[in-house]
């Protein structure tokens, strides 16, 4: 038979890293495209970070800029920021911020056709890198398809200044592709899905530099920044290699969307992910071990006391966990755990 295959990878062109990185946005800017005119989506917290910056720099450069302060990840704001974009007639939009703003400004480029550069302003989880965004709708956060970066600036002197918390929780984050891969691997004996070996080798790779330098990882350290997020970019490439989150996203995120669906508890994202990978590696008969000892080491919750969770607010999540994707295929399987199994996971990890 004639080769037939066919794949698209999407790629950023740039991720500029490191001290004072924020400083080279007009280049970068310029490289992208020819127009004199982007949008900036930032908060009322990170447009002082870093939004201010970014936009002198720019406007240094001879670009216009306009400022979008905004707040949650609802499709209420993609809308707003879509119509204001197209009024102004940016054709680049810029997400500043740690998670939301992000995930509005790269869905918003999605629908509208544009290029999307992404600045954390944090590390707390992969989607400062990846061509998926969370996006709320009907007050139930759903991951959707969206642009991928064309330019990533990682600024360590600005990232360094957020709270440690966030940076291990995206360390936890970039260590669930693990379960993530595991989940990956039985949908392909069990349902015959296909899976990239490049995608699973990038996404591996990001993880296991996190547990081998986990001990770097510590606050205050732009070295650690800057650790984390190469690992955080990789998890975003693999993403983009396999053409789905399939690399990084397993029955942990299942974990975590459904304890955010439930309202319960106060981890962040990546944390509740970490709990996640805890769990699902053990109900993969791996070594969950591995995986508890590499997020104590860093700091990171391994327990439901931490993130200010129930055992029987988790249970509930656990349970209703597959159907927060039930397009994906997991260990979880196609109806879910059992209140006993679930249970049994918390104790004998240690979790609960």
């Amino acid at each position: 038979m004639p080769f037939e295959k066919l794949a698209e990878m999407i790629l950023p062109r740039d991720v500029i890293g490191g001290h004072g990185a924020v400083d080279k946005i007009g280049d970068v800017f310029r490289k992208i495209t020819s127009s004199k005119k982007g949008l900036v989506v930032t908060g009322k917290t990170t447009v002082k970070l870093a939004g201010n910056r970014v936009r002198e720099v720019l406007e240094s450069s001879g670009i216009e800029i306009k400022t979008i302060i905004t707040e949650a990840a609802t499709e209420e704001n993609v809308e707003l920021v879509k119509e204001q974009t197209r009024a102004f007639g940016a054709k680049v939009i810029i997400g500043i911020g740690g998670g939301t703003k992000i995930d509005i400004a790269k869905k918003s480029a999605f629908d509208l056709g544009l290029d999307f550069i992404s600045v954390p302003t944090s590390a707390s989880h992969d989607g400062v890198a990846s061509p998926r965004a969370s996006i709320s709708k009907n007050g139930l956060s759903t991951s959707v398809e969206a642009t991928m970066p064309a330019a990533i600036i990682a600024d360590t002197e600005i990232i360094v200044t957020a709270p440690f918390r966030f940076l291990a929780s995206g360390a936890a984050d970039v260590l669930s592709n693990l379960p993530a891969l595991k989940d990956w691997n039985l949908a392909h004996r069990l349902k015959g899905e296909k899976v990239s070996s490049s995608a699973y080798a990038i996404s591996e790779f990001a993880a296991r530099e996190i547990i081998n330098n986990a001990a770097q990882i510590k606050p205050h350290l732009e070295e650690s920044v800057w650790l984390v997020i190469k690992q955080i970019v990789f998890s975003g490439i693999a993403m983009s290699v396999a053409g789905s989150s399939r690399p990084a996203s397993g029955s942990e995120h299942m974990f975590a969307h459904a304890v955010d669906s439930i309202k319960k508890g106060n981890g962040l994202h990546g944390e509740l992910c970490g709990i996640g990978s805890i769990i699902a590696m053990y109900l993969h008969g791996g070594d969950w071990a591995l995986i508890k000892s590499t997020l104590q080491t860093i700091g990171a919750p391994t327990t439901l006391d931490q993130v200010s969770l129930t055992e029987e607010d988790a249970i509930q999540a656990l349970m209703m966990a597959h159907k927060t994707r039930p397009d994906r295929y997991t260990i979880l399987g196609e109806n879910g755990l059992s209140e006993s199994a679930a249970r049994e996971a918390l104790h004998l990890t240690g979790v609960s």
